[in-house]
């Protein structure tokens, strides 16, 4: 069930929709420079192997900036739609109402802290090999 205050639900609201706002614009942006014909000549012209691979390098990080951006865009999403339904704040897993502190810290949590516990521990990643 669903304790939080009116003030506290608008609060986070306003936290998210900033948010959102804020990634929008990011991706934006970053799609904008990684379609600027700079890019382009970088990874087109480059001198030597290693000019390449710093090009290769921009491209996949700018690439991994909108992908994470835009996975928090459909998190915000996703709870701005368990708002509107009356389940924000009521964890997914258990049912249990999701304490405004952890709200505040992280508005798009879907589950109670004990539940995310549990769950990072059984969907934990597989562990990739790093540079």
């Amino acid at each position: 069930m669903n304790i939080l205050k009116k003030a506290e639900l608008d609060h986070l609201a306003q936290i998210m929709t900033e948010r959102k706002s804020r990634l929008l614009q990011e991706i934006r942006e970053v799609l904008v420079r990684t379609g600027d014909e700079r890019y382009a000549r970088l990874a087109g012209e480059v001198a030597d192997m290693g000019d390449e691979s710093v090009a290769d390098l921009l491209s996949d990080v700018s690439h991994a900036e909108v992908a994470r951006d835009v996975n928090e865009v459909r998190d915000i999403v996703a709870a701005e739609h368990r708002i509107t339904t009356g389940r924000y704040g009521v964890c997914i897993n258990c049912g249990a109402s999701i304490g405004y502190e952890r709200l505040a810290a992280y508005p798009t949590a879907k589950r109670c802290f004990e539940c995310q516990q549990n769950h990072e521990k059984t969907h934990a990643p597989a562990a990739r090999p790093s540079l």
